[in-house]
């Protein structure tokens, strides 16, 4: 049986103050069409659809257009859950009628976990929504005061998951979460502090195939059977390196007494906007961007130039229209070895220029130049006129 395995959509997010929802509606226009071709039997979103509990009206319009073609146009039912971002009343509202035709939205957690069951050559296959839970939702949802942690949690979930599919059946479970050591980007927004939110990959054993959302780097999590379809798209600069995919499963004929066999192919889904790290002084990265056939990517510049640079974001932008950040890596470590600037208010002029001509030039004032600033400040103070404005 083929399954699309994606997840961490975000819609709604913004990066550095630029709406990604057009970026985001073309990516999803290109896993519309790789359904088309693979015709999997369902498509898993693993939680976070939206980047915020409210999200902005364009993002609600964009996913229900997504699922309206999967589900509607090409007829292949869509699994998806409620990540750490999301509401789950929001996305779980309708659900009843949603599961009708072939949509599931699973929101909150639910006691009974009834699994969505599909069927191919091979027999029957459950197919497990287990949305985020902090551990305080998970006690009163499953009525258990000894859910104290993200892995208890996680665990009463997946221990009902095992209860409710039906014998002979492979099981597929899709959840959100952070599971130990996973490689995460800073665009994550932690589940918890100090580690509390972490959860063994020894939770989900049994299952034929699991679906996790929540880390941005599609990976695996403790065996091949346990990955992350990654995001959507790049979400920071720290991302720049990864390359952002789908997840494309295939789970085989049941086995006796052990699990089904599983393979995966990440199948790339190319971004509008690409997001880079450049890196040399101002001329040298201009002068590359007047050839350069990727213009349009997003960009964080890093600048080597040592001393002042006159508007370095709008001299990139000529030739970058998207830098959206600019480091001097250079010019902050030598501001740091500088040490505490003086008071503008206290200090004198002399000292004032001479942490001056450091920040602009790097070095310290030679006697000369400072002689040449003081008889300079000694010309106009005779200069000027006797009475005060």
């Amino acid at each position: 049986m083929r399954l699309i395995h994606t997840a961490d959509w975000h819609l709604g997010r913004l990066f550095h103050g630029r709406h990604l929802t057009t970026d985001q509606a073309a990516v999803l226009e290109r896993l519309i069409a790789l359904v088309a071709e693979v015709r999997p039997a369902a498509v898993i979103v693993a939680g976070d659809l939206y980047d915020r509990g409210v999200p902005p009206t364009e993002a609600v319009e964009l996913l229900d257009h997504v699922l309206s073609e999967i589900v509607l146009g090409l007829g292949v039912p869509v699994v998806a859950i409620a990540g750490n971002h999301d509401s789950p009343e929001r996305v779980g509202f309708g659900a009843g009628l949603c599961r009708e035709r072939g949509l599931v939205m699973a929101g909150q957690l639910s006691p009974s976990a009834e699994p969505l069951l599909l069927a191919d050559e091979h027999g029957a296959l459950a197919l497990h929504a287990l949305p985020f839970a902090a551990p305080a939702e998970a006690r009163y949802r499953y009525e258990d005061d000894s859910l104290h942690d993200h892995a208890a949690a996680l665990e009463a979930g997946v221990a009902r998951a095992r209860a409710a599919t039906p014998a002979g059946a492979r099981a597929v479970l899709v959840a959100h979460a952070y599971v130990s050591g996973a490689t995460t980007s800073e665009s994550e927004r932690p589940l918890s502090l100090g580690g509390a939110g972490d959860v063994p990959a020894s939770v989900f054993a049994g299952f034929d195939y699991v679906a996790l959302g929540h880390i941005h780097r599609p990976q695996r999590a403790g065996g091949e059977r346990v990955r992350y379809a990654g995001s959507l798209l790049k979400y920071s600069f720290s991302e720049h390196d990864q390359r952002k995919s789908v997840t494309v499963v295939e789970v085989g004929a049941p086995v006796p007494d052990g699990l089904a066999a599983v393979a995966v192919e990440q199948v790339e889904l190319a971004a509008p906007h690409d997001v880079r790290r450049i890196e040399g002084t101002l001329a040298e990265i201009i002068a590359r961007g007047r050839t350069d056939p990727a213009r349009d990517d997003y960009i964080l510049a890093r600048l080597t130039d040592r001393g002042a640079l006159l508007d370095p974001l709008s001299r990139l932008r000529e030739v970058y229209p998207w830098t959206m950040k600019v480091e001097r890596p250079e010019a902050e470590r030598e501001a740091a070895g500088r040490g505490s600037r003086p008071d503008p208010r206290r200090a004198g002029e002399a000292e004032l220029f001479a942490d001056f001509f450091r920040y602009v030039t790097g070095d310290d004032s030679s006697p000369a130049e400072r002689a040449a600033f003081a008889a300079v400040v000694d010309k106009l103070r005779r200069v000027e006129p006797e009475t005060a404005p």
